[in-house]
C-alpha cells in the first residue's frame, strides 16, 4: 500500500495545531507524540510509524541535497510553513538507523509584556551598543524572549537590525526599523561569516541565533565592541556558567584578553527556564546580571564564582536573583514549593527565602 505522506503530514500538524502542543516528534517504531504545556502525550488513536514512514515525511520537507545530508548520518535544521498558518522549527537526525523528526512550533513574534518578563529587559532594547546575552537550557523560551526585545526595538527605534539564524525561527516586519533575516545555509554560508558581512552593510542592531564556536564568539563580542547593539543565546545555566563557557572556548594564551573585552562590551545576561503553572499556561523563572562596574571587576579578574553573590545583592541596580524569582512564582500560586527547589541552582539560599 503506497502511503500518502504529504496527507499524513498534514493530519499530524492539524492535530498539532487543534492541540495547541509546542512539539511534535516522530521516529520509527513509536507512535507520534506531541508536547502541550510541557508534558509528553503520544497520539493513543496513531499508528506506530515505520522507518518507510520517517523517511517519507523527511522527502515531503526538504530537497534532495538536505536529505542526502541526513543519510550520511548529519543532523539538519529547517524552517517549515505549513498552510501560512504554523510555522515549524525542524529537526532531522538518524537515530537506530532510522530518521526521526522534531518539530517545535514557532509562535508569532510575542510582546515582551505578554510573556511575563521583568520591565527592566525594556532598558536593554535602548542601549546603543554592546552584547546582551539571553541563556539557558534548551527549548526554555531564549528564541522567543530576544525575538520580543528585538520587535520592541523595531517599533520604537529607527535602525537597521540584521539576524542571523539557523534556522530563522520569528518573521518581522518592518515597523520603525528595517529589519534584514538571514539564514545559515542559504543566506550566507555561517554565522561568522553572515556577522562579518554586517560590518559593511550600516547595521545598528544584530541578532545571532546562537554563538556556536570560538570564531563566533569572537566576531560578536568584536560587533559589541564596535559600536552595535548585539543579542545572542547560549546554552548555560546562569551568568557565572555563561561568563565560564565563553572564556574556556579559547586557548588559554587568549583568555585573559576575552576576558578584558566581555568586561567592556557586555551589558546584560539574562537566564531563564519556563515551567507548567498551576494556573495554566507556563510561566518563567530568571535571573539578571546587568554589568556594572563591579560585575565588569569579577569578569576581568577572573572571579566568576563570586558573580552569584552580585546577582543576589543587586536588586538596588535592576539584577534579579533566580531564587526571588522562584519564590515569586510560588507565592502567586503558580508552582509549589518542591517545584522551586527543583528548579533552583542554590536550594541551600532557597531555605532562608521561602
Amino acid at each position: 500500500m503506497n502511503t500518502d505522506y504529504k496527507k499524513l503530514l498534514e493530519n499530524l500538524l492539524l492535530t498539532v495545531q487543534r492541540e495547541n502542543a509546542s512539539d511534535l516528534h516522530l521516529a520509527a517504531g513509536r507512535k507520534p507524540i506531541m508536547r502541550i504545556e510541557g508534558e509528553l502525550i503520544p497520539l493513543a488513536n496513531r499508528d506506530e510509524l515505520t522507518k518507510e514512514d520517517t523517511f517519507g515525511i523527511l522527502k515531503e520537507l526538504v530537497n534532495e541535497e538536505k536529505l542526502h545530508q541526513v543519510m550520511n548520518i548529519e543532523e539538519i535544521d529547517f524552517a517549515y510553513s505549513f498552510r501560512d498558518e504554523l510555522r515549524l522549527r525542524s529537526t532531522a537526525y538518524i537515530q537506530g538507523g532510522a530518521i526521526n523528526l522534531t518539530f517545535r512550533v514557532i509562535q508569532e513574534v510575542r510582546e515582551l509584556d505578554e510573556l511575563n518578563l521583568p520591565e527592566v529587559l525594556k532598558a536593554f532594547t535602548q542601549k546603543e551598543q554592546g552584547l546582551f546575552l539571553v541563556v539557558g537550557p534548551v527549548g526554555q523560551g531564549k528564541s522567543t524572549t530576544m525575538a520580543a526585545m528585538i520587535s520592541m526595538i523595531n517599533h520604537e527605534r529607527k535602525e537597521h537590525i540584521v539576524t542571523i539564524e539557523n534556522p530563522i525561527e520569528y518573521l518581522f516586519n518592518d515597523d520603525q526599523s528595517i529589519i534584514d533575516q538571514r539564514e545559515v545555509g542559504i543566506d550566507t554560508k555561517s554565522f561568522e561569516t553572515g556577522l562579518k558581512a554586517v560590518f559593511r552593510q550600516d547595521v545598528n542592531v544584530i541578532m545571532v541565533g546562537e554563538m556556536r564556536n570560538p570564531e563566533t564568539i569572537s566576531t560578536v563580542v568584536t560587533a559589541a565592541e564596535t559600536g552595535h547593539l548585539v543579542f545572542s543565546t547560549l546554552h548555560t545555566n546562569n551568568a557565572a556558567q555563561t561568563i565560564d563557557r565563553i572564556v574556556d572556548s579559547f586557548p588559554a594564551n587568549q583568555q585573559n584578553q576575552v576576558r578584558a573585552q566581555l568586561a567592556g562590551s557586555l551589558i546584560g545576561i539574562f537566564s531563564q527556564r519556563l515551567m507548567k503553572s498551576q494556573r495554566g499556561g507556563m510561566v518563567p523563572a530568571y535571573e539578571l546580571m546587568i554589568n556594572t562596574k563591579a560585575t565588569a571587576n569579577l569578569i576581568r579578574e577572573g572571579r566568576t564564582h563570586e558573580i552569584n553573590t552580585v546577582i543576589e545583592t543587586g536588586y538596588e541596580q535592576g539584577m534579579i536573583d533566580m531564587n526571588k524569582s522562584l519564590v515569586e512564582l510560588v507565592q502567586q500560586g503558580h508552582i509549589t514549593v518542591e517545584e522551586a527547589y527543583r528548579q533552583s541552582l542554590n536550594p541551600k539560599l532557597l531555605d532562608s527565602m521561602i
